[in-house]
């Protein structure tokens, strides 16, 4: 798998996933690979749940993602009166989502600049 690819599964639920749909949600979802970090590219994976629900009077759909990287899953979910609706909110949670794990990340001990930047930053704050 290239450097730039994300492993992506769409399923439907009570839905037929036609071509403009299938092509839409890969292209937003491929979006997220530039926010995610390098070392957990290679095995991120999305599995998209795409459901139509039947209410009274109109329909609603229901997009739901999980992104698994090395160390956590990622959920997104939310409905919305259109399937491309709710695959936008969805991938706007996911992004947000993602700059949190890369800041929880960052504070766990994956710095950039190395151990002696990690020393000298912890001597600052004494």
């Amino acid at each position: 798998m290239s450097d730039k690819a994300l492993s992506i599964e769409i399923t439907g639920i009570h839905l037929e996933i036609d071509k403009k749909t299938s092509e839409y949600t890969r292209k937003k979802m491929a979006k997220l690979v530039d926010y995610i970090p390098r070392r957990a590219r290679e095995v991120a994976f999305a599995a998209i749940r795409i459901e139509q629900i039947n209410q009274r009077n109109n329909n609603k759909y229901e997009c739901e993602v999980v992104l698994t990287l090395p160390d956590k899953k990622l959920v997104a979910k939310d409905a919305a009166p259109n399937v491309l609706a709710a695959v936008d909110i969805v991938e706007a949670k996911l992004r947000s989502q993602i700059r949190k794990y890369k800041t929880e990340r960052s504070a766990d001990g994956a710095r950039r600049g190395g151990i002696m930047s990690f020393v000298k930053r912890s001597l600052r704050r004494k």
